[in-house]
Order: C-alpha cells, then sequence, then structure tokens
C-alpha cells in the first residue's frame, strides 16, 4: 500500500527550482570563487560537512530523546514543533514541523514537490539528491523503487507513505530503534542515526550488523 500525503494546493517559498535565498547563495558562492576568496574543492568538503555530519546532530538528538523517553516521543508526535523547540533546536524552515513515526507495518518518506522545502534546524543543509528533479518527481509515483535504489527494501505487507513538505509544514521521520541498543545513553543512540532515516531513506540496521 503507498498513501501520497501530497496537496496541490500547498504554495512554496518559489515556485521555481531554485529560492530567492538559493539565488543569491549561488550567485556570492560564484563570485567568492570567480575573485580567489574561496577554494571550490574547500567549499565541497565544508557543505559536506554540514550536509551529513554537523548539521543531522541536532535531529538525532531529537529520535535519540524519543526513543528513549516515552513522554517525550507522545509529545513530539503530537506537536512536534514545540517538542522539537524544547530541545533548543529553532529557527527558519522549522517553524512548523511534523514528526511521523516508522513502524513494522508503515514506512514513511519525505519529498518536496515543488522545489526543496527542509528542516534545516534539525537536519543541515539538504543532501543534493533531495533536490533534484528525479527525486522529487519519482519518489511520488513509485516510492519502493526509490527506496530500493537507497537499499530500503520493504515488503508487501508495508505501507508507505510519502510526505510532501511545504512552506509551511515540514517532516521529520522517527526511525525505529535499533534492535541491540537496549540500555544505551542519549549520546550513544544519537550516533546510529543517520540523516537519511530522518528523511525516510534509509532504514537503521540491528547494532551487531552495523558496518
Amino acid at each position: 500500500m503507498v498513501t501520497n500525503k501530497h496537496d496541490h494546493s500547498h504554495t512554496h517559498d518559489e515556485g521555481s527550482e531554485l529560492s530567492e535565498m538559493d539565488l543569491r547563495v549561488r550567485a556570492l558562492e560564484s563570485l567568492l570563487i570567480e575573485k580567489g576568496y574561496v577554494d571550490p574543492e574547500a567549499l565541497d568538503v565544508l557543505i559536506d560537512t554540514y550536509e551529513t555530519k554537523i548539521g543531522p546532530r541536532n535531529g538525532a538528538a531529537v529520535v535519540a530523546k524519543a526513543w528513549s523517553d516515552a513522554d517525550f516521543k507522545k509529545w513530539l508526535l503530537e506537536d512536534a514543533t514545540a517538542a522539537i523547540h524544547s530541545l533548543g533546536f529553532t529557527g527558519r524552515q522549522g517553524e512548523h514541523m511534523i514528526a511521523v513515526e516508522n513502524t513494522p507495518d508503515t514506512h514513511n518518506v519525505v519529498v518536496c514537490t515543488l522545489c526543496s522545502c527542509y528542516p534545516w534546524p534539525v537536519l543541515g543543509l539538504p543532501p543534493t539528491w533531495y533536490k533534484s528533479p528525479q527525486y522529487r518527481s519519482r519518489v511520488v509515483i513509485d516510492p519502493r523503487s526509490v527506496l530500493a535504489e537507497f537499499g530500503v527494501m520493504l515488503g508487501d505487507d508495508v505501507a508507505v507513505n510519502v510526505h510532501d513538505s511545504t512552506a509551511e509544514t515540514r517532516y521529520l521521520v522517527l526511525p525505529m530503534r535499533p534492535e541491540g541498543s537496549e540500555g544505551w545513553s542519549e549520546e550513544k543512540l544519537a550516533t546510529l542515526v543517520s540523516r537519511n532515516s530522518m528523511i525516510g531513506t534509509d532504514v537503521l540496521k540491528p547494532v551487531g550488523k552495523i558496518a
């Protein structure tokens, strides 16, 4: 079963491929590189660091707390904005959050079909593939195939819900807690959480099977 949480009436920051902010950033980046102020290779390393390491740490802390604290998990699923803000993770593009929980019979994946709305305060910079037209269109039409390309193989008995982020609402996937992590501290649990698992394009492996 596949359910698309897709609202065709929603509005985004910009209807174009790139928002005004994206265009400004790219123009500034090009100018700095042209003037020799920035090494493009060093810039790529910096961006990758914020995309995959520093940025997603906030979201990982949210997930780890939800795994460890039943009351916080309930709050997160009922009012993600308030729960996330209580941990100090606030800012633009994180004003209206919704958390969706993965379970053995339901898998959630997030997309932004019109541009690249993304919860920066908890996930950092959006990955390049998230902004690509291929991902944005294909994950809505055939999410199982797209997820399989990320290595997420789901049985036919698992329902797939596709959530479309907008300028008003952004989503955080609460992945299932890996087996073998019982008794771990929140800090240690957070190390298990990947950025992609909070988008829905990754499933966390049991602790004993982590490479």
